[in-house]
């Protein structure tokens, strides 16, 4: 890594605008999206009922599984991919890529009222959080990496998703 007086003095700026967002609790990630605008709602004790331990720390505790070994990564199967707390259709195969980052990448979801985002301040820089828009569970990021058409890639936890085969 270049360590440039202006490289540093970013790094310097990141950490501080993460630390005044952390303890002024403006955004900062630790911090959920309001359960308000969700259509489904449900106490922490009724999601872990219906989820697994993974899926109930990817969706409602904003954790990233592990790359390279969960569920989907890999597959080529066709069908739809649904979030694994409501079952809202998310995402097709058919706009599924290989992204060589170990997490199912897509590169736009069935819909645009499938997702919402907010901003993830989690790594101390502003990251695009994608969460279901009908539960709010989490799901991932966007990047600008990905494939045409749209230069996106939705990068998913497989642990957020159910797969309906076609």
């Amino acid at each position: 890594m270049d360590m440039s007086r202006r490289n540093l003095l970013k790094v310097g700026a990141a950490v501080m605008l993460g630390t005044f967002m952390k303890t002024t609790g403006l955004g900062f990630a630790g911090a959920k999206a309001s359960t308000a605008s969700f259509s489904i709602v449900k106490s922490e004790e009724e999601w872990k009922s219906i989820l697994t331990p993974m899926q109930y720390r990817v969706l409602r505790e904003e954790a990233t599984e592990p790359p390279f070994s969960n569920a989907y990564h890999d597959s080529k199967a066709k069908g739809v991919y649904e979030c694994a707390g409501c079952q809202l259709p998310l995402f097709s195969s058919d706009t599924k890529f290989d992204s060589k980052t170990g997490w199912p990448s897509f590169w736009q979801p069935v819909s645009e009222s499938a997702v919402g985002t907010k901003t993830d301040w989690k790594l101390l820089y502003p990251r695009t959080e994608v969460h279901c828009r009908r539960c709010g569970g989490h799901l991932g990021h966007i990047f600008d990496d990905g494939p045409e058409p749209t230069g996106l890639r939705y990068c998913i936890n497989s642990a957020a998703l159910t797969f309906v085969s076609a």
